[in-house]
């Protein structure tokens, strides 16, 4: 504006200020508002750079203003004038001396302008959480222990409420909090430590300053300690300082917070180790120190496992071994069936850890290492199993380049360690003490949405179980699984031998071997090609040979042969005492077998060969007995049985003579059975015309004997009827024998009654009967005279009239019968009342009746 009016004015408003440089005496001025000048040609305005240290021009509308600290700010001014005097207001004031090189702390309310040749920096009053704190330098130290209580401190809540507590209203001085001294001791370039949980608000004295972290962040933040948390702090001195959460840990001035990148940040705080009984670390004691009444020496190695300590913080006096990343040694999954070798780090001794386990080797003493098998030995333990000879053949590789770049260990049998075994040694212990295991817990401190509170995340969906898959098949021990009816004899370095008989699974000793055998092959057994096994068929072995031999007629012959072989006896190493046992077994019935046959013909011998091989290698059977079979002392081997495949002759003439001496006895026997035959049905067809006749003779007789039969049958009818009327005629003559009987019965009982009352009347009447005495007696006599007229003859003639009647009956009713029986009535009526009153009656009437009868008398 002042140059637009072509004029050189230089008017200031309140709170500006601008510095005036003198080109012929090098001056610089101050003008400080409201406030105006004129300038002279030889003055211009200037401004000062705070980091070139130069007077820079500059033009004239520019202004710069006061530096001005609020309520609650500081300003730090370098190069102070002497008494501290600042530019006043509305002036040109003379420039005085300034401390060059001198700087002070100027809390607010503050503004003023500045010295040519002053710096100030206007900066906020530090509010500092219970989290957080200041790192303070003494810069000027007699300065700061003149302005020391001068220095604005609000102290926290917490320092506050503990001040009330005690009855103590003072303020507190800022490092001395803890301690309530007044003044520290202070010196050039200390550092002190503004904690949050003693000063929530604070701003330097003269003599002290902030220092900056390396971000440029002047208030720091502490490290806040969750349970399970630790942190580490490292001094200058080299020693280190672990706290446990939960707490808010401040690090000493010349400590700082070991840090470790997890996520791409770096980590200051760390979980600490949780441990099961599955698992635990290494620890190497650096520092002596007694725990629990117990002593730990200085270089002593722990194994904490989660048994001794399920929650693990770290000490100062521990520093962790790791070998590679790893922190934390698991145990290993060991299937049953399965094992593990484990060397002694100390005896150098091998053992198999056998399943099922948890194995968790102590890394002091336990090491677990692997067993690389030579390629010939994995083909005999495992024939036909490609993946085995791969995998060791893989290890074996893998062995030379460790061996060719580090130090390794042979072991004799072509059994190496694993390369972890190997450089279980050489690994170093890495590191000067435990940081933590698992991700960091460092975090940023971002604004975030929604609810802050504890809360508990459950998913909407099932959450399966955690799984495992365990693939442990060539990680163990060696194992073999000899099969049913096999065994292997295990031979160990020391000389020991075992021999075991499947089913079964061995896990093999660290210097354990099968014995190998070398069988002979090819039908005949020869040694041109030998097969090796480590595996012995015990049971129903069998063995295929040829034997060629000459019979006592000097013609050769071929025995194809099948054995079937068992290895019996109590002690099994003895099987294993023949290394060919195919070979020594054929060698042997070969001999026995040619020196049998040269005592036959061939003819003999061909036609009877299967016999004659069976007794001659399994002995003769008797009654009580089977076959021996033949038995081998020497290993306990014995064939309990022979097939004989093929009996071949050699000379083929000799073969053709038998063979058409065979088939012509072969057809007369055809032509001998056919006679047989027709022979046999002639004589069939007779039979069955003989068996035809008698069939039909045999039913002729049978139809007459069923018509007697019905006879018999119609006749017993009769019989039956006629026995049936004769007991209804006795049974109606008995009835009235009965009624008769009855009725005189009656007439008794009547007469009785008419007496007795006849004997009352006369009682009664006594004087009548005296009077007719004569009359009854009359009467008396004359019926007595009746009764002897009533002779027994008359009697008899009266039954003998009734007999009479009754057998006239009998007899017109048998008539029929004595003429069917074509025998007389006599005969049959007599045969059917022997014995009774009427049978009596006709012997004695019988010839009368028949003369009657014959005289037609009778009907």
């Amino acid at each position: 504006m002042a140059e637009e009016r072509g004029s050189r004015d230089l008017v200031l408003a309140p709170g500006e200020y601008a510095y005036i440089a003198d080109d012929t005496k090098g001056l610089v001025d101050v003008c400080v508002g409201p406030f105006k000048v004129s300038l002279a040609n030889t003055e211009r305005p200037v401004t000062f750079n705070s980091k070139s240290k130069r007077f820079e021009p500059i033009k004239l509308e520019e202004r710069t203003l006061f530096a001005t600290a609020p309520e609650g700010w500081y300003i730090t001014l370098k190069n102070p004038a002497k008494d501290n005097v600042h530019p006043g207001a509305n002036s040109r004031p003379m420039v005085p001396a300034l401390r060059i090189g001198r700087k002070i702390n100027v809390p607010g309310p503050e503004s003023f302008a500045l010295w040519p040749g002053q710096m100030a920096r206007v900066l906020q009053g530090h509010n500092i959480r219970s989290n957080q704190y200041l790192v303070v330098r003494v810069y000027d130290e007699e300065a700061a222990r003149t302005y020391w209580t001068q220095a604005v401190i609000k102290p926290s809540s917490q320092s506050a409420a503990t001040s009330a507590e005690e009855g103590d209203n003072d303020p507190l001085p800022v490092a001395a909090a803890p301690t309530r001294e007044p003044v520290p001791t202070l010196t050039m370039g200390q550092l002190l430590i503004i904690k949050g949980t003693e000063v929530s608000f604070y701003i330097p004295p003269t003599g002290v300053e902030v220092v900056p972290d390396d971000k440029g962040a002047l208030v720091r933040e502490a490290v806040t300690l969750e349970r399970l948390e630790y942190c580490v702090l490292l001094d200058e001195n080299g020693k280190k300082r672990t706290e446990q959460g939960p707490a808010v840990v401040f690090p000493e001035p010349t400590e700082k917070f070991i840090t470790k990148v997890a996520d791409g940040q770096q980590a200051r705080k760390f979980r600490a180790i949780e441990l099961n009984e599955h698992s635990g670390i290494y620890i190497k004691v650096i520092a002596a120190y007694d725990d629990d009444g117990r002593e730990y020496d200085e270089g002593e190695e722990l194994f904490i496992t989660g048994k001794e300590q399920r929650i693990y913080f770290p000490r100062e006096e521990h520093a962790i071994i790791k070998y590679g990343d790893r922190e934390i040694h698991f145990a290993t999954a060991i299937p049953a069936g399965e094992g593990r070798y484990v060397l002694n780090r100390d005896t150098s001794e091998i053992r198999i850890e056998r399943g099922p386990s948890m194995f968790l080797p102590d890394p002091r003493r336990e090491v677990i290492c692997r067993r690389v098998l030579d390629l010939k030995l994995v083909s005999y333990l495992y024939p036909g199993n490609q993946e085995a000879i791969t995998y060791n053949l893989g290890l074996a590789q893998q062995m030379a380049q460790n061996t060719a770049s580090s130090q390794s260990a042979s072991y004799a049998d072509n059994s190496m360690f694993s390369n972890a075994a190997l450089n279980y040694e050489a690994a170093a212990v890495t590191g000067s003490g435990l940081l933590g295991a698992g991700p960091s817990l460092a975090r940023s401190a971002p604004v975030g949405k929604g609810f802050a509170g504890d809360q508990i995340d459950r998913k909407p969906g099932y959450t399966e179980p955690r799984t495992i898959m365990l693939n442990t098949r060539y990680q163990g021990a060696v194992t073999i699984e000899p099969w049913i009816g096999h065994a292997v004899m295990l031979v160990r370095k020391t000389g020991d031998r075992k021999v075991v008989l499947g089913p079964s699974t061995v896990l093999l000793e660290y210097d354990e071997t099968p014995q190998v055998m070398q069988l002979s092959t090819g039908t005949p057994k020869t040694d041109v090609k030998l097969y090796p096994t480590a595996y012995l068929c015990v049971n129903a072995n069998r063995v295929s040979d040829i034997v060629s031999a000459e019979t006592s007629d000097l013609v050769g012959v071929d025995v194809t042969l099948s054995y079937r072989v068992n290895f019996e006896g109590n002690d099994p190493k003895l099987w294993f005492a023949v290394d060919n046992y195919v070979k020594f077994l054929c060698d042997h019935m070969r001999s026995r077998i040619r020196n049998a046959i040269m005592g036959y013909t061939v003819e003999r011998f061909y036609f009877d060969a299967v016999n004659f091989l069976r007794d001659t290698i399994l002995g003769v059977a008797t009654e009580s007995t089977k076959r021996p079979g033949t038995f081998f002392v020497e290993n306990g081997m014995r064939i309990y049985d022979v097939e004989v495949l093929d009996v071949k002759i050699r000379d083929l003439d000799v073969a053709k003579m038998l063979i058409d001496g065979q088939r012509t006895s072969i057809r007369q026997d055809v032509e001998l059975q056919l006679a047989a035959r027709n022979l046999d049905y002639t004589v069939a067809a007779e039979a069955i015309k003989q068996k035809k006749a008698d069939a039909e003779a045999a039913t002729v007789k049978h139809h007459i004997d069923i018509k007697k039969v019905q006879l018999t049958e119609q006749l017993d009818l009769d019989l039956m009827m006629v026995d049936k009327s004769l007991k209804t005629i006795v049974k109606q003559s008995e009835v009235g024998v009965a009624e008769a009987k009855s009725s005189i019965a009656v007439e008794l009982l009547e007469l009785e009654q008419r007496q007795i009352e006849r004997a009352a009347e006369a009682n009664m009447r006594r004087l009548d009967i005296e009077n007719h005495i004569k009359e009854i007696e009359a009467e008396v006599q004359a019926v007595v005279e009746k009764a002897k007229a009533v002779s027994p003859q008359l009697i008899a003639a009266l039954t003998a009239f009734s007999e009479h009647e009754s057998l006239e009956r009998v007899a017109e009713a048998m008539a029929p019968l004595a003429i069917l029986r074509n025998t007389g009535i006599k005969e049959v009526v007599g045969k059917l009342l022997d014995g009774t009153a009427l049978g009596k009656h006709l012997l004695e009437r019988a010839p009368l009746v028949a003369e009657e009868t014959a005289n037609g008398t009778m009907e």
